[in-house]
């Protein structure tokens, strides 16, 4: 299967990333691509009023998001703001499949307060772990700040994932670049995984702001956490295979999967926060 890879910039006006996002599902349909990975907050940058430009899922920016996957016959998944129930929105990840049918809408349960960030003072957190079938895979789902929590791609390797998608606006700063980088690999060598993880750059076109947008460095890493693709900080587009029977082998020659002891972990219940 093959899967592109599309760091694309966001800014503050949908439409506008909209139209991006319809620019770089061309590219990856002429590169023959079956999935197109867009990062998180592909609707709108952290740095507008998430609230004004959150939508239901039927809303005109998921409604384009079908339309384009249809359109260029590349099944997608990418990350949108939809209302919550309390007032803030939910972070979530939308796939459309090659008909530009939604499949599945993950909300990101692990929200980034940390590093002097408060996400959950405008973002409310999910709470159900999504897999879902897309161009022909069983896919899971993360959101950026959810790749430090192992046991979230864990129970998705569990379940039955074949690929992990994780969209991310992952900000710059000390050593953060370098923690990204180790998680995303980490995850796909802890559970001998595909994972495929597409990043967020800066707009060229928007003045710079304190809000979080992204570092890029989006990744293609195979189950012995070798990065097939590596795209840097620049705006790009790439594609590279996804080979589960890779993964097979992989499993067979490195069982850890099978080699797990939860009966040894399962009363140790949850530690106390520090």
């Amino acid at each position: 299967m093959r899967v592109t890879l599309c760091q694309i910039p966001a800014g503050s006006q949908p439409a506008v990333n909209l139209s991006r996002v319809r620019s770089a599902l061309s590219s990856a349909s002429q590169q023959g691509s079956d999935l197109a990975i867009f990062p998180e907050a592909t609707q709108a940058r952290f740095s507008v009023d998430l609230r004004a430009v959150a939508e239901p899922l039927d809303g005109p920016f998921c409604s384009g998001l079908g339309e384009a996957a249809r359109a260029s016959g590349v099944a997608l998944a990418a990350g949108v703001f939809e209302p919550a129930p309390d007032g803030r929105v939910y972070n979530t990840t939308v796939a459309f499949d090659a008909t530009g049918t939604l499949v599945s809408a993950y909300r990101k349960i692990h929200l980034f307060d940390a590093l002097g960030q408060r996400e959950s003072q405008t973002v409310a957190p999910g709470s159900e772990i999504v897999i879902a079938k897309l161009a022909g895979l069983q896919v899971g789902f993360l959101t950026c700040y959810d790749v430090r929590f192992p046991e979230l791609a864990r129970a998705l390797a569990l379940r039955g994932a074949e690929l992990i998608v994780i969209g991310s606006a992952w900000a710059a700063g000390l050593y953060k670049e370098e923690h990204w980088v180790t998680l995303v690999r980490a995850r796909a060598i802890e559970n001998t995984i595909w994972v495929a993880a597409a990043g967020q750059v800066p707009d060229p076109d928007e003045p710079a702001t304190s809000a979080p947008t992204g570092v890029g460095r989006s990744l293609l890493v195979d189950p012995m956490g070798v990065a097939r693709l590596d795209l840097g900080s620049a705006p790009a587009v790439d594609s590279g295979s996804v080979d589960t029977e890779l993964t097979e082998r992989v499993r067979n020659a490195l069982p850890c999967l099978r080699n797990r002891r939860p009966e040894v972990f399962a009363d140790l219940g949850e530690p106390a926060p520090r």
